[in-house]
């Protein structure tokens, strides 16, 4: 241990000297703002900061920060929130023409997101608490979690919600501190240069965890060590810094900074001397032990876990206990208890068509906040039930919280509550909407009428302990052990990827036809509209109803209108495209029927053909299509598109050229006869990247939502949203000679271990995969399709692979590129994602 300088670990004065609320002119005075006022003349105060604007909950005592991104502007959503009764907001930029907001008060700065952090800072300043700060590559999430559940036994902790470790995550993190609070656990993540600058002033920790450096953001970063030494910068004032001196890039570039003559450590290394010394580490099932020597001590510490990642995690805050003063004892029973955290939320089918989103593995205030935000995305029902456990170690006065919990449900507007615990059941009349309690989740799954839940997006929430699973797997819609996972984080990642390409004014249609590429129509849908993409495309009316029955409302077009569907078009607010005269004819002909208002005309989308040969009118006949469209005022032309026919190849770069130059031309010829505004859109995903100047008004975005790009340094910037898993459901050993599967099409030449895993062409794998062409994986090993493909299931060779019944297998995922098995399979990823059945059950998750 480093002693260059010795300081108490737990400062004795654990209260804060600012717990009251600021003033507005309080705050203006902290980010040396100017005050912009109205003729609202009350003395506000302000408890809550927001920063995105569908997630205000009461608008009396919160301050609005206007942050301007690449891919938004917060100003733009002033006018909005000051109609649902917001006051107070913090700008770079005063709204300023035909926008009458009287009562508005207006902070003026230069930058609002340092304004953000100024104030996050002046109010960490206030603090007198060991706060501990963990940074790294990896495991910062896990650590902290870990952390307050084996600490919070003995005091009040904050701690960043999920895992809000960014340049805006912190300032909302530290924002949580208050009087009754006696530790706080910070996580800081940096994606580039100078943010560890920003974000040491905001957290100053007195303890700090270097978990390890890993290949995260490498490509904003010269080199490891350069990124090692930024992530550093958040321990130049802790007292003491606790990391693994086997992980050469840190101790390098610790001795170089000289931090190690300023600041004390606690080191843990397995391989060199240190303060705790790790002598072996030996796995037996799901769990491991750890022996180790402490002080001339040995000590042993058996854990729940057995992969490496947990067992470093688990290492971090063995010394971080051992730092404090706990004895061997209470870590052993604390550390025994550790529960897995999940890092993401999940949204499966229910029974009884239900939506259900699992969040089970944690109970508190600030987690069920952003799960209910997540709920309130699922547009698909009209109830929404939340199932709560008692919420365990808040540190709070039982009847203030749960009178919190109750506001918040009721200002989410939560239809049904079912309560888990004495807790929340003596507390019952905190609740206004409908509700009932059960003691036990025992007593729930023996009492509770399953049947009265039908058609209700259902969130369960509720600490470990309750055993939640449970409920899961009651509520859930049974299907085989196949599943597709979408990671809606990744998918919204790659959105802004592409967002970040365009001008601030130019529009995006996202693609949700063929289901979604196979990830499901409503659930992307609802995740993109609450991301305000500006319009949606299916290819089938039905599609379109089926997103506007769940709740969509944002625009949709509909790609491939048919004879008889107008109709419903018209009743659903859905958007034709018109690629030729017949189709024309036949909507006109159902204008004619329905006798639509004549103030409410039909939106259409003109589709030209510029050299793809599919749909679309051709230059020859644009004088009559012209001609038509002038002559019905019920007709309203909202946008005129085409399709490139080989964006994503650049040998055919010089015919994309001439398609753009046709369309252009052609467009124009629209464009000019109508006063309002046209959308022109022809770009689509692989366009967006390759051809930017031919944006236009609109894009159109597809197979590059999911992650996939035919130009591979594009696709290092875009995340994988969807894998394909299954299990292996049986192991045999297969003796020299015997034949496995239909038409003995595969003959063992000597005796190999098979395993069958159930997933078959029924669920989209591919026939021609069989016979050793296609594999997929087990542990990360390659594991070929031996025979045929079967309708239900297909069988693999593991004679090399450590395996048993029950393990994963992976089709394709982010490790295990789609364009593999597409290969493979003699086609392209999108036959691959729209290929796999709906029997196979559909997994959304949410970090």
């Amino acid at each position: 241990m480093c002693l260059a300088r010795r300081t108490n670990i737990l400062p004795t004065n654990k209260f804060p000297m600012q717990g009251e609320p600021y003033s507005v002119d309080s705050i203006c005075q902290i980010v040396k703002g100017k005050l912009i006022k109205g003729n609202l003349s009350v003395n506000q105060t302000i408890t809550d900061i927001l920063i995105d604007s569908r997630q205000l909950i009461t608008a009396e005592n919160t301050l609005f920060f206007a942050l301007i991104t690449p891919r938004n502007n917060g100003h733009k959503y002033i006018p909005e929130l000051y109609e649902k009764g917001l006051r107070t907001f913090v700008v770079s930029q005063v709204p300023g023409g035909k926008i009458h907001m009287p009562e508005a008060k207006f902070l003026l700065v230069k930058n609002t997101l340092a304004a953000l952090q100024q104030l996050a800072a002046h109010h960490r300043s206030g603090f007198n608490i060991p706060v501990i700060g963990i940074t790294g590559s990896n495991g910062k999430t896990i650590i902290k979690e870990w952390l307050f559940q084996l600490l919070s036994p003995d005091r009040n902790i904050v701690r960043s919600p999920k895992s809000y470790n960014s340049q805006v995550g912190v300032p909302l993190s530290v924002w949580q501190m208050n009087s009754g609070h006696e530790m706080a656990i910070f996580e800081a993540g940096i994606s580039e240069p100078d943010e560890m600058d920003k974000l040491q002033p905001i957290i100053r920790p007195t303890l700090g965890i270097f978990t390890n450096v890993g290949q995260a953001h490498d490509e904003n970063f010269i080199q490891t060590i350069q990124k090692a030494g930024e992530k550093l910068k958040l321990f130049t004032r802790v007292e003491t810094l606790i990391y693994c001196s086997d992980h050469s890039d840190i101790q390098e570039v610790f001795i170089k900074s000289g931090l190690n003559r300023q600041i004390n450590t606690f080191t843990w290394s397995i391989k060199n001397e240190a303060d705790l010394m790790i002598h072996s580490v030996a796995t037996s099932g799901s769990t491991s032990l750890i022996e180790a020597s402490y002080k001339e001590s040995s000590l042993s510490l058996r854990i729940p876990f057995s992969d490496a990642a947990s067992v470093e995690n688990a290492i971090h805050c063995w010394s971080v206990m051992l730092l404090m003063g706990y004895g061997q004892d209470i870590i052993n029973d604390r550390m025994a208890q550790l529960i897995p955290i999940a890092m993401r939320l999940e949204l499966k089918e229910g029974i009884n068509n239900c939506t259900i989103v699992n969040d089970f593995y944690n109970s508190d205030f600030n987690s069920l906040r952003i799960a209910l935000d997540f709920l309130n995305q699922q547009k698909q029902h009209r109830e929404k039930t939340v199932i709560l456990s008692d919420i365990l170690q808040s540190g709070r006065n039982e009847v203030d919280l749960y009178a919190d919990i109750g506001a918040l449900l009721e200002a989410k507007g939560i239809t049904r509550l079912i309560g888990i615990g004495q807790a929340i059941g003596r507390q019952q009349d905190k609740f206004s909407m409908n509700r009932e309690f059960f003691e036990t989740t025992e007593d729930f799954l023996n009492h509770f009428a399953i049947a009265s839940l039908s058609n209700h997006s259902v969130l369960l929430k509720g600490a470990r302990k309750f055993e939640f699973e449970r409920i899961s797997n009651l509520l859930q819609q049974k299907a085989h052990e196949t599943v597709l996972e979408i990671n809606l984080n990744h998918l919204v990642s790659n959105l802004n990827f592409y967002k970040s390409k365009l001008r601030p004014e130019t529009r995006l249609m996202a693609m949700v036809k063929a289901f979604g590429y196979g990830s499901g129509s409503f659930e992307i849908a609802n995740v993109l509209q609450f991301h305000q993409v500006d319009y949606l495309a299916v290819a089938y009316a039905d599609e379109g109803v089926e997103l506007r029955k769940a709740g969509i409302e944002t625009p949709i077009m509909v790609m491939s209108p048919e004879e008889n569907s107008f109709d419903a078009m018209i009743r659903h607010r859905l958007e034709p495209e018109i690629f030729s005269f017949r189709i024309l004819g036949l909507l006109e002909e159902t204008i004619k029927r329905t006798a639509l208002p004549s103030n409410k005309p039909v939106k259409i989308h003109i589709k030209l053909d510029t050299g793809m040969h599919r749909l679309g009118f051709c230059e020859h006949e644009l004088e009559e299509l012209i001609n038509r469209l002038t002559d019905n005022s019920m007709l309203f032309v909202q946008s005129v598109f085409s399709h490139l026919a080989a964006s994503d190849k650049p040998q055919h770069d010089q015919f994309t050229q001439d398609q753009i130059e046709t369309f252009r031309r052609m467009s124009d010829r629209i464009m000019n006869v109508f006063p309002h505004s046209v959308y022109r859109h022809i770009l689509n995903s692989a366009g967006i990247s390759r051809f930017p100047q031919a944006s236009f008004e609109m894009v159109r975005l597809g197979i590059g939502l999911y992650g996939i790009s035919m130009n591979s340094a594009e696709e290092q910037g875009l995340s994988t949203v969807i894998s394909l898993k299954s299990t292996i459901s049986q192991i045999k050993t297969i003796a020299a000679q015997q034949s496995v599967g239909y038409n003995r099409s595969f003959i063992a030449d000597k005796p190999i271990r098979i395993g069958i895993v159930p997933i078959g062409y029924a669920d989209g794998l591919s026939r021609k995969l069989g016979n050793g062409r296609g594999t997929i994986y087990v542990h990360g090993m390659s594991a070929r399709i031996i025979g045929d493909v079967c309708m239900d299931m297909c069988m693999i060779d593991l004679t090399n692979i450590d395996a048993m019944e029950g393990d994963t297998v992976i089709v394709f995922d982010e490790n295990h590129p789609v364009d593999q098995i597409a290969r493979d399979s003699e086609t392209i990823p999108y036959e691959i994602f729209t290929g796999i059945s709906r029997r196979v059950k559909r997994v959304y998750f949410y970090e």
